[in-house]
């Protein structure tokens, strides 16, 4: 028990460092975007801090993977460098017997990603969006303005002679909506009303008794539409493009609604290809815990070098293949040219592979001939 409180001393506090630093660099990713909001859209700091809120489940689902192989490599490259697992070895201690604090680390990380995965992770994609939708509608309510030309979205200018906040209701409008490449509208009508619609995550202005001028952007052909009502619809990706859609996406639903569709959907549909793969990939993509783990001990226990750069460098690579592995196979399955039942195991199958050979290379005392030129 003493050598398990020992390993598992060695790897918690990388664990806990590189999961920060994961964290930090996925989210100053996404922070380009969001500056935007802040800067375009009048962002608060309140809503700002709700959107990093709700990503972070999606982050921690890719991130644990990683965070654990590192943690593990860095622990087991210490003991290396410092000829403890020599000393282990020769008490007669082999290296599958310093297995189980990994297992049982393993096993508490696992657990934390399936909750994470199952459950976080739709409340908080289902959160972002819509927290998007509510600055969607509050933008369409407060950048409107009597009597002034506004732009409250890109390429829809707008101009109302009065504007009820309370009815929603707009009288007197002028709107040019550029938001199409090949042709320009322009609508006059004599009243509208804006009205969201959560579900879809979208807001329709719909506009009573007017005319819209048609104009191709090459001014080669116009016409003119006479209407008794007529719908103009802003979606989220007219708020942000790279960060929201229209619709619900798979990774936004529950699991128990994700069944629910996927029994609704018809075999060999797209859709139901795409909500398959995502249910399967909240439990093999936490499962990866446990193989990234073990291949941990056996690389950190037989890389001689000190210092943790290296570690970190191969514990990089090894992610690498495996996310570019599950990229690859999660576009071939969303296709349906394989089955997700089939194919969303298949990074996971690397893994076991991988793990088992290097494992048993390790503790017979081969190096890897991938290390040997660099140790």
């Amino acid at each position: 028990m003493t050598l398990y409180r020992y390993i598992i001393n060695e790897i918690w506090p990388t664990f806990l460092t590189s999961l920060l630093v994961f964290i930090f660099i996925m989210v100053a990713a996404r922070m380009l975007s969001i500056t935007e909001l802040i800067v375009t859209r009048g962002v608060g700091i309140f809503q700002v801090l709700g959107m990093v809120l709700y990503l972070l489940p999606d982050i921690l689902t890719f991130a644990l993977p990683a965070v654990t192989l590192m943690a593990v490599l860095s622990a087991f490259l210490r003991l290396s460098a410092d000829s403890e697992i020599i000393a282990l070895k020769s008490s007669g201690i082999s290296l599958y017997q310093m297995l189980p604090p990994v297992v049982g680390f393993a096993l508490a990380v696992f657990l934390m990603g399936l909750g994470i995965s199952l459950f976080a992770a739709p409340w908080g994609n289902r959160a972002f969006k819509d927290l998007l939708f509510s600055i969607a509608e509050s933008r369409a309510d407060l950048g409107i303005k009597e009597r002034v030309f506004c732009e409250p979205f890109d390429n829809l200018v707008f101009y109302v002679n009065s504007f009820s906040r309370q009815e929603k209701s707009l009288k007197d409008v002028f709107v040019v909506d550029r938001r199409d490449e090949t042709v320009t509208n322009t609508i006059v009508a004599k009243e509208g009303r804006i009205i969201a619609q959560p579900d879809q995550r979208m807001i329709t202005i719909y506009f009573k008794k007017g005319t819209i001028f048609v104009v191709e952007k090459n001014m080669s052909a116009a016409r003119t539409i006479q209407f008794d009502t007529y719908g103009l619809t802003i979606g989220l990706k007219d708020v942000m493009t790279d960060l929201a859609s229209r619709q619900k996406a798979p990774h936004e639903l529950s699991v128990g609604k994700l069944i629910q569709e996927i029994q609704a959907a018809r075999e060999g549909d797209a859709l139901r290809s795409r909500m398959m793969r995502e249910l399967l990939e909240k439990i093999s993509i936490p499962l990866s815990v446990w193989f990234m783990g073990i291949i941990g001990v056996a690389l950190g226990s037989q890389m001689r070098a000190r210092g943790r750069s290296m570690g970190i460098g191969v514990s990089l690579g090894v992610f690498a293949v495996y996310y570019i592995c599950l990229m690859i196979v999660r576009s071939i399955c969303s296709s349906g040219s394989v089955s997700p039942v089939i194919g969303i195991w298949i990074p996971d199958l690397f893994l076991v592979a991988a793990a088992i050979y290097l494992l048993r290379r390790a503790a017979d005392e081969r190096s890897f001939y991938f290390l040997s030129s660099r140790l």
